[in-house]
């Protein structure tokens, strides 16, 4: 088999191996690829793999040979699954991987907007704490997780991973999901939209997106927030409409926000947000541990061998 691998980089830049993968085939690997690149390299390939390189109907039109595409991620809006389930090309995911991962960014971010740990330690630094008059000072009152409301929209695996940590800092969890019967737990609430912003102090997004809840924070959803309340937002940039929110941080009208994602990756041209005041923004790493990037490798290896033995699995246009 002619496996190529587009986008290689952010899934390993060079602290794994793809030693799994080079025992099914051929391997082609590149770091990172071009809009311009991708057909030059992905022609002749039976198994394509990429986490973030689009194949739209032109571009799966351009590669007769292909027979199944690989996504190094939970997420295959970049592919035309449609389309390429009428070329006959099997698309694969990877679900779970990063669940731990991303739990675990979520709260580094609260524990920033709340204990300023960095801030203080800073200011340490400057020689502050020398120069104090008492033995102890805080910059900024801090503020406790236990008693306070953890907002979940969106109670999938990473939400219920996001829930069962607030729930062992004694927060109280509300969530607003889809599929409450499906997922309850005996320790999380099921609420309304309006009632998830009214009710959150910490309001975390985790559902996928789509057309039906772009720019589901916005203006009129902000305006229910608690002003002592904190946004948190590893899923999706375009949850957001960030103009709304950057008035709303600018105006008080909530105390902070812990972003890792922005409506568009990187922001080569710059984001509204990139400097608003009480606004944390990293660089969408929540998902990438050492751990979880190793798991994606091993997971998709295993797709990639399941699809080369006849028995295709985690396949997201079942053919």
């Amino acid at each position: 088999m002619n496996i190529v691998i587009l986008d290689a980089y952010t899934t390993n830049p060079g602290d794994l191996n793809w030693d799994g993968l080079k025992k099914l085939g051929k391997v082609t690997m590149y770091d990172r690829t071009s809009e311009e690149q991708v057909i030059s390299r992905a022609k002749g390939a039976d198994i394509l793999i990429s986490n973030k390189v689009v194949f739209d109907r032109k571009t799966l039109l351009e590669l007769p040979d292909l027979k199944c595409i690989c996504v190094l991620a939970t997420g295959y809006n970049n592919v035309d699954v449609e389309f390429a389930k009428e070329q006959n090309i099997s698309v694969s995911n990877v679900v779970g991987y990063s669940t731990d991962s991303v739990a675990q960014h979520v709260f580094a971010l609260i524990l920033a907007l709340t204990n300023r740990v960095e801030t203080h330690s800073l200011d340490v630094d400057k020689g502050s704490w020398e120069n104090a008059k008492d033995w102890t000072y805080q910059l900024f009152p801090l503020i406790d997780l236990n008693g306070k409301t953890l907002g979940i929209y969106g109670f999938g695996k990473i939400g219920q991973r996001v829930g069962e940590i607030g729930k062992s800092f004694g927060m109280k969890i509300i969530s607003a999901h889809k599929h409450p019967q499906r997922d309850k737990k005996e320790w999380v609430e099921f609420v309304t939209e309006n009632e998830l912003f009214l009710r959150s102090d910490f309001l975390t997004l985790h559902a996928s997106l789509n057309a039906s809840n772009e720019f589901f924070v916005n203006e009129t959803t902000l305006g229910l927030m608690k002003k002592t309340a904190f946004l948190i937002n590893t899923g999706r940039g375009g949850l957001i409409n960030e103009k709304d929110l950057k008035e709303t941080l600018e105006n008080n009208k909530i105390a902070g926000a812990g972003l890792d994602v922005l409506s568009t990756e990187p922001p080569k041209n710059g984001n509204i947000l990139i400097g608003t005041k009480n606004c944390l923004i990293t660089p969408h790493q929540a998902w990438g541990s050492f751990q979880s990037r190793k798991q994606l490798i091993e997971e998709t290896t295993l797709n990639v061998k399941a699809f080369i033995d006849g028995k295709p699995r985690n396949v997201v246009n079942l053919l």
